[in-house]
């Protein structure tokens, strides 16, 4: 069960990489880069943030290159909260691959729902 002050620091975190990530995407037409959900260890060190990434083709690469310049992310998160956060957490990021989930649902119930319509 997480805290109060977790869930304060998770969405304070996720906005900040959100805001980040959206400047960072600018530059590249197409993608778009979400920060789904921040996830932090009790003793706010450690954040693990879930990213949803479209085209979900380039996710792969992309979280590659996210996590190859994390110590950069991690110095802009320290420029923009330094005040409100003692501890700046080390991240880790992850590809959310629920959207591609319940996309893959979707097309099998409508691809269910046709042959039914057909047979019936």
């Amino acid at each position: 069960m997480e805290s109060t002050r977790q869930q304060k620091i998770n969405r304070l975190i996720q906005k900040e990489l959100g805001d980040i990530f959206l400047l960072q995407t600018k530059q590249m037409t197409g993608v778009l880069v979400s920060v789904s959900s921040v996830r932090i260890s009790p003793d706010l060190g450690v954040a693990k943030a879930y990213l949803s990434i479209f085209p979900s083709e380039k996710g792969a690469e992309l979280l590659k290159n996210i996590n190859a310049n994390v110590k950069a992310i991690r110095y802009d998160i320290g420029q923009r909260l330094g005040k409100q956060l003692r501890i700046i957490p080390e991240f880790t990021f992850f590809l959310d691959d629920s959207l591609d989930y319940l996309d893959n649902i979707d097309r099998l119930l409508n691809k269910d729902n046709k042959t039914e319509d057909k047979n019936g």
